[in-house]
């Protein structure tokens, strides 16, 4: 087991659990989805629209990649991030469609990166402020992030009376076919 496979089973956890969260998200009305719940990000659409956010930004960051990782508008033009609690998509059918888009990719990135390339050391600017540390660091808080506000609508979710089922990663792993 490396670093590697561990991002990699992570990156199948995100799209996992992903998929399993906007599929009972979609059952809610916008009402419900974008209610002020008092969460860090008040509802359940807007902190995934801050996990999209979040996301596209690091990968840009991993990548060097940042216009791949543009957030756009219906019209195609990139949309300026000014705070991580904007809000990319009203609309939850493209925050759906763009979370699955982002996860592809993300998926994607792990099956690229190597063991050298996370001991190397990644750069880059945050309000100003320029920040280097080695990438594995920045990988592993990118994960753990995601896992983090995932945790935040789940209890938004049972707040309401939605069973969001089994979260734990390894009921992923136990579900999934071992190489032999």
């Amino acid at each position: 087991m490396t670093w590697i496979d561990q991002y990699r089973a992570l990156a199948r956890y995100n799209v996992w659990m992903n998929d399993r969260l906007f599929a009972l998200v979609g059952k809610l009305d916008d009402v419900e989805r974008k209610r002020d719940r008092g969460a860090f990000f008040r509802s359940i659409h807007g902190t995934l629209n801050h996990l999209l956010l979040a996301d596209r930004v690091w990968m840009g960051r991993f990548t060097g990649d940042v216009e791949r990782f543009a957030s756009r508008d219906a019209s195609g033009k990139a949309i300026e991030i000014t705070a991580m609690s904007q809000e990319l998509y009203a609309d939850f059918g493209a925050l759906s469609r763009e979370r699955a888009r982002t996860d592809a990719d993300i998926l994607a990135w792990v099956h690229q990166i190597d063991e050298r390339a996370l001991s190397g050391d990644l750069s880059y600017t945050r309000s100003g402020t320029v920040h280097a540390h080695p990438l594995w660091w920045a990988v592993g808080h990118f994960f753990n992030h995601q896992t983090h506000h995932r945790g935040q609508v789940t209890t938004l979710l049972t707040q309401m009376g939605i069973d969001p089922g089994v979260t734990d990663m390894i009921a992923m792993l136990r579900d999934e076919p071992r190489a032999p």
